[in-house]
């Protein structure tokens, strides 16, 4: 049904809720992208769709418009192979629940959210404690907690333990003594699979400078699954907190307490 017209054009209520529906998947898409190297590949392909109209629509000039047809042409090909990362991280993060507000996708692109029933009912205080100790003694540490995809991926590229999990355990692992130290351990299950992990960095372009490479890699794995990470900063003994690939700074037990609540109960 038309409920007015512009011009020569009917707009029916549908259109105006399929423009708000776009609009909306736009802009939830450009806050998966943010701060990466993606937003700047995306208006470079913009730019050159833009020229293509131009040269070959309006200027009538046939060899540039050709040339920039080409690149119109393999587009989508192009794009796949340019956007791996992120249409990767997209299918993970669609993948990993089919309820929204349930998985970071959800999270993510759900007009509404509400909370759910947890699949990952861990025993944190063992978790919290250990944080504690490590921060009163300047201990840098990355504790990353699985949620619905069991990472085997990133537990294989360190030391496979399948410990329970113990604040005392935890501590010992992040001791500068200990060879275990260097990366990140995974808890998945209520079990420490691995120590000594290796974790992908976060290109974002956008987080503060003063962040080192463990704040990065605690970015960088919630970016790409749906995993939270602790991390502790060995220089001033701050936690921080990372989920979706945003990291909270210099949180305070009682906080940390909360989020891990409201994440995994």
């Amino acid at each position: 049904m038309d409920i007015f017209h512009i011009g020569f054009l009917n707009v029916r209520l549908l259109d105006i809720l399929d423009i708000l529906l776009v609009a909306y998947l736009l802009y939830r898409a450009y806050g998966l992208l943010k701060g990466g190297v993606a937003i700047n590949i995306i208006i470079a392909v913009l730019v050159i769709y833009i020229l293509f109209l131009v040269f070959q629509h309006v200027l009538h000039m046939q060899m540039l418009g050709t040339i920039f047809g080409q690149f119109i042409g393999v587009g989508f090909i192009a794009l796949i192979i340019v956007f791996q990362q992120e249409v990767r991280r997209f299918l993970i993060l669609l993948g990993s629940n089919t309820f929204p507000g349930k998985s970071a996708f959800g999270k993510q692109f759900a007009l509404w959210n509400w909370k759910s029933e947890r699949v990952n009912d861990m025993t944190i205080n063992p978790v919290l404690k250990a944080c504690k100790n490590l921060s009163k003694n300047n201990i840098g540490a990355i504790i990353v907690i699985a949620k619905s995809s069991q990472l085997r991926f990133y537990t294989n590229t360190g030391d496979m333990l399948e410990a329970d999990v113990s604040n005392m355990l935890i501590e010992s692992i992040f001791s500068k003594a200990s060879p275990l130290h260097d990366g990140a351990i995974i808890i998945t299950q209520n079990k420490i699979k691995a120590a000594r992990c290796v974790l992908p960095v976060s290109e974002n372009n956008d987080l503060p400078a003063h962040l080192g490479m463990r704040h990065r890699a605690a970015i960088g794995i919630t970016e790409q699954t749906d995993a939270i990470a602790i991390v502790v900063s060995e220089e001033s003994g701050e936690i921080s907190f990372a989920r979706d690939g945003e990291i909270n700074i210099n949180i305070s037990i009682e906080e940390l307490e909360r989020k891990l609540e409201y994440e995994l109960k």
